[in-house]
């Protein structure tokens, strides 16, 4: 796969391949936005309109999966996850893995860590978000494939 079609995910209806998100998944990502739990709530807070210097969404359709959050310009997914997630490590490993291969960051919390460390978690989501020198050297050209990126 292409970078073009990787960098098509940017909340386009489109799945990162360059296919349409079934209306099923759609629909849920819309269900879970509404029913949000009590951690994703409180961090969408702090996520919220740009407060922390990027924009975010939420409860994003992205491929087969539907992401907590993400930030598309840091390439920055965040995932709240409950107890259940504790008896899911290897689906969890994999879906991290396959978000990974389109060039994301994931960060995991458990709810209980949004719920008693907030300010912790958003300080290590800012940090996520800080440009890096080897990140800025590395992040790809949002240039249409057939253009040559300016120097």
């Amino acid at each position: 796969m292409n970078q073009s079609n990787r960098n098509q995910a940017k909340g386009s209806g489109r799945r990162p391949d360059g296919g349409r998100v079934k209306p099923i998944i759609k629909a849920r990502a819309r269900r879970l936005r509404q029913e949000m739990t009590d951690a994703e709530r409180l961090l969408w807070r702090h996520l919220r309109k740009k407060q922390l210097g990027y924009g975010f969404r939420r409860q994003m359709p992205f491929g087969r999966y539907i992401v907590d959050f993400v930030c598309f310009d840091r390439r920055l997914i965040i995932e709240v996850d409950g107890e259940h997630h504790a008896d899911q490590v290897a689906y969890d490993t994999a879906r991290t893995q396959w978000l990974e291969s389109y060039g994301f960051r994931v960060l995991r919390f458990w709810n209980s860590e949004v719920l008693r460390q907030t300010e912790g978690v958003v300080e290590a989501i800012l940090q996520a978000l800080r440009p890096t020198r080897s990140s800025r050297a590395s992040q790809p050209s949002t240039a249409p494939p057939d253009t040559e990126p300016t120097a």
